[in-house]
């Protein structure tokens, strides 16, 4: 009995099969379009002359000019001068006459010491110079006594000589005299504190009725010099030469590097736009450890925008290549064989054109040969070309972005089967 079942199940189950194979015979002589027809279709997933559907793509002429070699650093800014404000005397510190943030001039007074013993030291100095003036001039009226008593022979020459030495003596003591007024004086000028450069002050260290003297480690506050300020960046050793080459034909220039790029739509703002500088110095030796070489550049920074101890982005131009034939580096293909770019023609088809660069930046570069200035290369949208496609000229079209018309992926495969032969 067991076996007559399995005998059963099995013949139903191969009369299954057969009549599955037979319906799939039939659909296949039905609709003879399957999948390996569509992948045979012209122009494929790319654009070609086969399928005639225009690619949209953007194109930008090639331009005859000079093209700047850039190098970019990251640099920290840095103040050219930077002073702690301390008092050169001690004293109770009576006035604090700036405000914290606030931009001072060199000369301008910043705070005030209690000057009152340094006042009176200055006094007795002067008083103690007038004493020794008034010895000095009544030993100068004996001296010309003497002399006139000696011609007479009224005194001895030893004791003319003696009368002229006093008068030295008293000469010398009224110079020293003088010199004690000008400690005294200078004593007396430190007690009122001046800004010693222009620039920002920073916060204040102390406050008035505290007693301060040259000693203090922290001194009473610091003032920034912001305009001019200075950049340091290193650049490796092996770009120094261009550098220096560079440094010998003239200024060179540094500019600073935007968080933000801008675009055509979003330009940069004032705030946002590059400071401009120039090259100052390079450091007389090398980095062994790093294989770098440090560089400073000067900045006029007259909006304040570069802070000490920031980093900021830095591009510095080293060289320019006169006269090259100019295209942005987006236009730029890599193929088996080199660089191509696809050239526009006048019948809105692309030509595939190989190139010999020479120099290459960030977005731009110079072709060598291959390109004559004026012509049209893609920009965007060549991911989908081939040599002959056809192609629309879009504005903002995406690279490989297909336009917003066409059909779904799928509705075009079933398009090209039915018209498969």
């Amino acid at each position: 009995m067991a076996r007559s079942r399995f005998l059963l199940l099995s013949l139903v189950v191969l009369t299954g099969a057969g009549a599955g194979y037979y319906f799939w015979q039939a659909r296949q002589a039905a609709n003879p379009a399957d999948l390996s027809t569509v992948q045979t279709v012209p122009g494929g997933r790319r654009g070609g002359p086969g399928n005639g559907v225009p690619v949209p793509v953007t194109v930008a002429a090639a331009e005859r000019r000079d093209l700047r070699l850039m190098l970019d650093a990251l640099g920290t800014v840095q103040a050219l001068n930077n002073i702690t404000v301390r008092s050169q005397v001690s004293g109770t510190l009576t006035e604090v006459l700036f405000r914290e943030g606030q931009e001072v001039k060199a000369g301008e007074i910043l705070a005030r010491i209690d000057d009152r013993t340094y006042a009176a030291a200055l006094a007795q100095a002067v008083g103690k110079k007038n004493y020794d003036l008034a010895q000095l001039e009544n030993a100068r009226a004996d001296l010309r006594r003497y002399q006139g008593l000696l011609a007479a022979s009224g005194v001895t020459r030893q004791q003319v000589d003696t009368q002229r030495a006093q008068v030295a003596m008293f000469e010398a003591q009224v110079a020293q005299d003088q010199a004690a007024i000008d400690t005294a004086q200078a004593q007396l000028d430190y007690t009122t504190i001046r800004a010693p450069i222009d620039g920002r002050v920073g916060l204040r260290q102390v406050d008035a009725g505290n007693l301060v003297s040259s000693g203090d480690a922290t001194g009473i506050v610091t003032i920034t010099q912001m305009r001019p300020i200075a950049v340091s960046f290193t650049i490796p050793q092996g770009e120094l030469p261009r550098l220096m080459r560079a440094m010998a034909a003239g200024p060179v220039p540094v500019e600073t590097v935007p968080a933000s790029g801008g675009t055509p739509n979003q330009p940069l703002t004032q705030n946002e736009a590059p400071e401009r500088g120039t090259v100052l110095t390079v450091d007389n030796q090398v980095d062994q450890a790093t294989g770098t070489v440090k560089v400073k550049a000067v900045f006029p920074n007259e909006n304040t925008r570069l802070w000490p101890g920031a980093f900021v982005s830095l591009r510095i131009g080293i060289e320019t290549v006169p006269d090259a034939t100019v295209v942005p580096l987006v236009a730029v293909q890599q193929g088996p064989n080199g660089a191509f770019a696809f050239v526009a023609r006048a019948d809105n088809t692309v030509e595939q054109r190989p190139l010999v660069l020479g120099a290459v930046t960030q977005n731009e570069a110079a072709v060598r040969e291959g390109l004559r200035p004026g012509e049209q290369v893609v920009t965007s949208g060549a991911l989908r070309l081939n040599p002959g496609s056809a192609i629309a000229l879009s504005n903002g079209a995406g690279t490989g972005t297909p336009p917003a018309d066409a059909p779904p992926r799928q509705g075009r495969r079933r398009q090209a089967a039915e018209v498969t032969p």
